[in-house]
């Protein structure tokens, strides 16, 4: 399975988004179209790559953007950047989502006593690789930290990319504390302090900061895929989130192809020092604009 990511709008700027395609070329949705999992019977996971280690413009998944691509965060106006919190420089690991996951703000997690977040659930990628912005990758889920956000659970999965070279070595988070001695403490201390910089006091964990096992991990992950599966085929109310999907056929969000074209094609593409909007017609002479990453995912 396949995908590749297509720019509109210049980098670091409000304007600036990632669509996806799939192998066929269709625009996707990275929230509802790719699947949740690469091998079920094994557990392993896709994860939507937001941002790259060591980076620290805060990407994210526009959840309330039609064919949800991804987008810099804005507060107050502002472009969001992560503080370097000493010794730390931007993010210390890939990080990204799950697809296909949903932190429902409607349910009051019974070990945090908290509601979700409104996110697909977070991940952390331990590997050494630095992935690509919109990079797609297997993962092997390790356990899971409980941030608590402004009152709301946020989970952050822990994983390793199934291409590490040293991914057979990691299968529960003891084998992260085992084989990278204090790189749990350090990722429990960036989530505490990367507010801070910002104004912001610490930010607070339930289960005292404890990072919960494999299974733990796993069964919160499809929890939220099921909350995922009512908001999908309009079982849960949506809000402003935007459902738009090309592939989940039994969706009443589900659109065409065509309709998925259109969004894009309503999207400026930055060239030179203009801001082109182009007709069917002129895309193909602006393909030398737009720049197509493929990630091939086994």
């Amino acid at each position: 399975m396949s995908f590749s990511v297509e720019e509109r709008g210049r980098d670091n700027t409000a304007d600036y988004r990632l669509y996806f395609r799939n192998a066929e070329g269709k625009y996707i949705s990275p929230f509802h179209d790719i699947p949740i999992y690469a091998d079920e019977a094994e557990n392993i996971f896709h994860a939507v790559v937001e941002v790259p280690r060591w980076t620290n413009a805060k990407m994210e998944i526009a959840t309330k953007d039609p064919l949800n691509p991804l987008k810099q965060d804005v507060k107050k106006g502002n472009l969001r950047y992560v503080s370097n919190v000493f010794p730390h420089k931007g993010y210390i690991w890939n990080y990204g989502a799950i697809p296909q996951t949903w932190e429902d703000p409607g349910h009051r997690d019974e070990d945090t006593g908290c509601c979700g977040d409104n996110d697909p659930i977070d991940i952390c990628d331990i590997g050494n690789k630095v992935c690509s912005r919109g990079e797609v990758i297997r993962v092997k889920v390790l356990g899971t930290l409980a941030l608590i956000d402004e009152g709301e659970t946020d989970w952050k999965v822990i994983v390793i990319n199934l291409e590490d070279p040293e991914a057979e070595d990691f299968n529960d988070i003891e084998d992260v504390r085992r084989l990278k001695p204090g790189f749990l403490e350090a990722t429990l201390d960036w989530f505490r302090m990367y507010k801070v910089p910002d104004g912001k006091p610490e930010n607070q964990f339930a289960f005292n900061g404890e990072f919960k096992n494999r299974d733990f991990a796993i069964k919160t992950i499809k929890d939220t895929h099921s909350f995922w599966k009512a908001l999908i085929s309009k079982k849960t109310d949506a809000g402003e989130l935007n459902c738009m999907n090309t592939c989940v056929s039994d969706s009443p969000f589900c659109c065409s192809a065509g309709e998925a074209q259109a969004v894009v094609d309503s999207v400026s593409v930055f060239c030179g020092a203009a801001e082109l909007t182009p007709s069917s017609g002129e895309r193909s002479a602006l393909q030398c604009f737009i720049r197509e990453i493929s990630h091939n995912v086994q």
